[in-house]
């Protein structure tokens, strides 16, 4: 993985893209119950590795701007950061790359807010899993269906 500056700027894009979607969707992005769109980006490593640090700065910084519990700054950014890494390993499989955000985040989003909000684990897990299908399936393969027909240079 060659690390110049379009490898840099391309993560930068991609964590301020995470984290102001985020942010600018607070209201359905934290707390028990969340859908957030900016999972949408989740598949983005399928196009450039430059997405993995990306979306583990912009997930890291959309955490600490929209007042995640502490257990979610670092469990949910590393949750992000470890779906990204398999996801960039499925890249030839587009509908199996969208997993790993999907099941990563359930079990360790789920976890977290089980926790941190005192509410039953497996059904936090499947509310989780459930956002992400749609983050995922419904936003993010569309998206990675239109943006993979940009000129190759770009990624």
């Amino acid at each position: 993985m060659k690390m110049d500056l379009r490898f840099v700027l391309r993560a930068a894009v991609i964590a301020a893209l995470y984290a102001a979607l985020t942010l600018l969707l607070a209201p359905i992005s934290y707390g028990p119950l969340q859908l957030r769109v900016s999972e949408a980006l989740t598949l983005l490593p399928i196009l450039t590795p430059a997405a993995i640090p990306g979306l583990f700065v912009g997930c890291l910084a959309a955490n600490l701007l929209g007042g995640a519990t502490a257990l979610d700054v670092v469990f949910g950014s590393l949750a992000t950061l470890a779906a990204a890494i398999l996801t960039r390993r499925f890249r030839d499989r587009p509908l199996v790359a969208a997993l790993p955000p999907v099941i990563v985040n359930a079990v360790v989003i789920g976890a977290v807010l089980a926790y941190a909000y005192n509410l039953p684990f497996w059904l936090t897990v499947l509310e989780v899993g459930a956002g992400q299908l749609g983050a995922c399936y419904v936003l993010g393969l569309p998206l990675y269906y239109t943006l993979r027909r940009l000129p190759h240079n770009i990624w």
